[in-house]
């Protein structure tokens, strides 16, 4: 498991490009036959993949946590972002197509990612620490409803997914979902905002060949990463996020902190942006 420390906003204004890339990016986190996790201090929130093919890929051990196995005192929100597969949870099995999602509360010990008929599962997942047990359940991509927001002239009409959220999955402090766009529009989360309260981690997908220009940083100093297909961002309380694609693109977004109010943002006007 990879450890992840991040600068102080006064630090990040003088990283390089490569140097901003290592500390915010992380790629190649869909490994074939692997489970790749980032331990970050984002909330201590874990992200990482699972693509299994012949064995099943169980949930990692690690020091990192220090605990006796990877849910004893956590949460973990999972997203197929494949072809069909199974999350085994104990003795019960969970099929997951194509952006399905699957919770599981804390204190499950066997956990293992297992691939479907096509043999093209990918699993995405982030993980919170979690201070109660919620019980375990399925998010299916038919059944989430979800209404427009944005305007097509601002290049920013989308559709907001929440899969785990206060009004739905419960859980203890994750909050998950993922956003996709309607034709013509590239914009996200634009105008820009800051969670003071907690903290966000993106994951972009469905690109292609397209990139993202991510923007982050103070709303008076920022910064940009160029992000390609599955590649994700860690984003501080400190940091706008917010970045346009040149192409159609979805991305997940999954936060913890000290609520899971959706709408607990603070706004950042584009007339302070530098």
């Amino acid at each position: 498991m990879q450890l992840h420390y991040f600068p102080t906003p006064e630090a990040t204004n003088t990283l390089s490009t490569d140097e901003l890339r290592a500390r915010f990016l992380i790629g190649g986190l869909f490994q074939p036959g692997a489970v790749t996790a980032h331990y970050t201090d984002l909330d201590r929130m874990i992200t990482g993949a699972a693509v299994p093919t012949r064995a099943p890929l169980p949930l990692p051990d690690a020091k990192e946590t220090g605990t006796r196995f990877f849910l004893e005192r956590r949460e973990i929100g999972i997203l197929n972002l494949g072809a069909e597969g199974q999350v085994r949870v104990g003795a019960v099995t969970y099929t997951l197509g194509t952006l399905d999602c699957l919770y599981i509360g804390q204190g499950e010990k066997d956990v293992a990612f297992e691939n479907g008929p096509s043999g093209q599962a990918q699993f995405y997942f982030v993980s919170t620490p979690a201070h109660a047990k919620h019980p375990t359940a399925v998010v299916r991509r038919a059944e989430v409803r979800t209404d427009p927001i944005g305007d097509p002239a601002k290049a920013n009409r989308r559709r907001i997914n929440k899969l785990i959220h206060p009004d739905g999955v419960k859980s203890c402090q994750l909050v998950l979902g993922f956003t996709e766009f309607e034709p013509g529009s590239v914009w996200n989360t634009m105008p820009p905002h800051t969670h003071s309260r907690r903290t966000e981690i993106y994951l972009y997908f469905d690109l292609n060949d397209s990139v993202v220009i991510h923007l982050m940083g103070e709303p008076h100093a920022t910064r940009h990463l160029v992000v390609r297909d599955r590649e994700a961002v860690l984003s501080p309380a400190w940091s706008i996020h917010c970045g346009a694609g040149t192409g159609a693109y979805r991305f997940v977004w999954a936060m913890g902190g000290d609520n899971q109010v959706f709408a607990d943002m603070d706004a950042v006007s584009l007339a302070t942006l530098k």
